[in-house]
């Protein structure tokens, strides 16, 4: 079973998050600002509404997690693997 953590704080991602010491963001171009979080051990969140969004977040290794809006939960669904690396 593979475990996923929450960047650098030690807990385990599953469920409902709390992100009230997460860096959030809408998207990813900012790549100074996500090497200066994740060295500062601050977990670092994407919200993604799209297949391709979710695949530029965690292309990034230094996001922890890609959310979805409740409206798009078909996305937690997708293959990751084939996402990236096709069929």
């Amino acid at each position: 079973m593979r475990e996923r953590w929450f960047g650098a704080t030690g807990r385990r991602v599953e469920g409902e998050l709390e992100l009230a010491d997460a860096l959030v963001l809408d998207e990813v171009s900012d790549v100074e600002s996500l090497h200066e979080a994740h060295y500062a051990g601050t977990p670092i969140v994407v919200r993604a509404a799209s297949a391709d969004e979710i695949k530029a977040a965690l292309s990034h290794p230094e996001v922890a997690v890609a959310i979805v809006p409740p409206d798009r939960r078909d996305l937690l669904d997708l293959d990751l693997r084939e996402l990236t690396y096709g069929p």
